[in-house]
């Protein structure tokens, strides 16, 4: 029986994630900051992962039940929107306190236990805005970007001790995130319509888009494979999005996303 760690598991993709991982026979702990109701192989555990010493804490007593974790799947963030000259440098601080250093805290919390073990996975769950910045979601766009760049080198430190590493970057998935994004406002309307239609474009796709039961369908194969590619998307148009990507010149990428998201 493996031993699996997922932040961010109170709901979402988290949640699903926690959940299938314990109906195929793992012992799931679903990290988060308001914890859950326990049922089967899932427990929930409150940990806030903006909090190193806690991160540090949680770990170290799952490791003392168990002697091991054997999957690690950071889950855990949220979103802010709003112009970069009106975003508040606090609220873009928190933006990356817990998209990326969240990341950063499990992953460093868990590397030691897994070098120990000789083998270990972790998937951090990233986002298509990582490699396609999302005009008004600019510090969500840099934040997952971060995530990107801690994996691909993480990767390569950490494979000779039989450690694997990777990143699923979703697109649109339907669950909670969108209700609880914070927004900057444009009381002096600088930016007129264009902030609220992007905004509205962007919760309209959300709600509209993945089911996070895909999602973690998706991060349990990658848990499963020896070998995965480093960064990796779910959904046929994401993965036609993300070949797009690297084809075309980084001006006509970026055209494109402004013709939708800043129009």
């Amino acid at each position: 029986m493996k031993i699996a760690v997922i932040t961010g598991g109170s709901s979402g993709i988290g949640l699903a994630a926690a959940a299938l991982f314990a109906e195929k026979g793992n012992t799931v702990y679903a990290l988060s900051r308001r914890g859950g109701t326990d049922s089967g192989n899932l427990r929930h555990l409150v940990c806030d992962v903006t909090d190193e010493a806690q991160v540090q804490r949680v770990f170290g007593e799952i490791f003392a039940r168990h002697g091991q974790i054997d999957v690690l799947v950071n889950c855990a963030g949220f979103g802010i929107s709003g112009a970069v000259e009106l975003t508040e440098s606090a609220r873009a601080k928190k933006q990356l306190d817990v998209n990326f250093f969240g990341c950063f805290h499990c992953c460093k919390a868990a590397l030691p236990l897994m070098r120990k073990a000789g083998h270990g996975t972790i998937i951090n769950v990233s986002s298509m805005a990582a490699v396609l910045s999302i005009p008004f979601q600019s510090f969500y766009s840099a934040s997952k970007s971060a995530v990107n760049a801690l994996t691909l080198a993480l990767a390569n430190e950490v494979r000779p001790f039989g450690i694997t590493v990777c990143a699923l970057m979703p697109g649109d998935v339907k669950t909670g995130f969108t209700a609880v994004r914070e927004k900057a406002g444009d009381a002096a309307g600088i930016y007129g319509e264009t902030l609220a239609r992007s905004v509205a474009t962007m919760e309209h796709d959300e709600q509209n888009g993945m089911a996070p039961q895909q999602l973690a369908r998706a991060i349990w194969r990658l848990s499963q494979k020896k070998h995965p590619k480093p960064l990796s998307t779910c959904g046929a148009q994401y993965r036609l999005f993300a070949v797009l990507q690297k084809l075309l010149p980084a001006a006509a990428v970026n055209r494109i996303v402004g013709s939708i998201y800043a129009k």
